[in-house]
């Protein structure tokens, strides 16, 4: 809660407070709709149900709004994965991400190294047509996702 508290604060004395609000709300359940711009970093991953919460980012979009989903940078396969950031992500899914995701309720979890395919199967499932591979780096794959 402190960083929302620090976030509201420094919207305030940059004059944005009027333009942005910062709550703490779970990812299929945040307010309000209509937005021009939604942007995911690194957690689509690690979900219990990251199904509805891209089904919830679709209904709060607007039609021609934009979906930024920064994911790590994974392959579709093992063997994809098999390079030195591909082994320490795999490490850190089996420490952090998995458990985490198992720990929340939901349909299903993506599962360690969620490559492009299962990205594009979430945000296909929940009703956005549009989806491109927008920019990558070692580290990790930005996604472009529209309705």
């Amino acid at each position: 809660m402190r960083s929302i508290e620090l976030a509201r604060k420094r919207a305030a004395d940059a004059g944005v407070a009027d333009r942005v609000a910062f709550e703490v709300a779970p990812a299929a359940g945040f307010s309000g709709t209509g937005y021009d711009f939604i942007s995911t970093f690194d957690c689509l991953h690690d979900m219990g149900d990251p199904l509805s919460a891209a089904k919830h980012i679709r209904s709060a979009i607007a039609d021609d709004g934009t979906w930024m989903v920064v994911e790590p940078a994974a392959a579709d396969d093992v063997a994809g994965n098999l390079n030195p950031v591909g082994r320490v992500y795999y490490n850190f899914s089996a420490q952090l991400c998995i458990p985490n995701a198992l720990s929340q309720t939901g349909a299903y979890a993506l599962g360690a190294q969620a490559g492009e395919a299962a990205i594009r199967r979430i945000a296909t499932d929940a009703g956005f047509t549009r989806f491109r591979r927008a920019t990558e780096t070692p580290f990790n794959i930005v996604y472009e996702v529209r309705p």
